[in-house]
This record gives structure tokens, sequence and C-alpha cells, in this order.
């Protein structure tokens, strides 16, 4: 939010509005905390869940991994600012990205 306030005062807009539509609520279930992301003008953005988990891979080592869910009910608004969000979480992280229609997206160098 802070990245996005600081391009539009270099643009003389309210680019921060337009960018990260949401309001945010941590949220706790069982033990589990999670993001609540409420939009801001419901008609263009319903909400969005956003958890940080770490799971097993292969069984071998734990993964830290990062999860957005785009409930029932989201508009298409939504999901192209989940898929947004969640290409700038894979840049910054250099991590790995498996979008909503399976397809995936590597942000790290692979060479060895």
């Amino acid at each position: 939010m802070e990245m996005t306030t600081d391009t539009g005062k270099q643009l003389d807009w309210e680019y921060a509005e337009a960018a990260f539509p949401y309001t945010m609520e941590e949220k706790q279930t069982d033990g589990t905390r999670w993001l609540l992301l409420k939009g801001k003008e419901p008609q263009l953005y319903k909400h969005l869940i956003v958890g940080v988990n770490t799971g097993t891979l292969e069984a071998v080592r734990s993964v830290p991994h990062i999860q957005i869910v785009v409930p029932d009910g989201a508009t298409h608004g939504d999901t192209a600012k989940a898929n947004e969000f969640s290409r700038f979480l894979a840049r910054s992280f250099q991590g790995e990205l498996h979008l909503f229609n399976g397809r995936v997206m590597y942000f790290y160098p692979r060479k060895p």
C-alpha cells in the first residue's frame, strides 16, 4: 500500500485507491491466522482471503507458502486483483507461482 501511495504522489493521482481497493481485517480460525481483504466498492470488488502456511513437499522438506483464495461470489475484478497481487508477491519473494488456471510461473533463477 505504501508503494502505491508513493507512486500516486509521483503521478499526482490517487493511485493507491485504484491499485489496492481493499481494506484489511486480520482473522483467526482454529489457530490459523489469515487476512480478509474487503472491497471498498462492493459492486467492483467483494473480498479475497490471504493466508500464510507451511506445507510439506514430497514429504522431504517443509515449504512456506502464501495462499490467495477467491471465494464464491467474488467478482471478475477480485480475480484480476488476486492474479496481479500474487504476481507481485512472487516477484518480490522470487518464488514459484501457481495460478488459478493451473499454470506455473517461476520468478527465481533456476539455473544451477
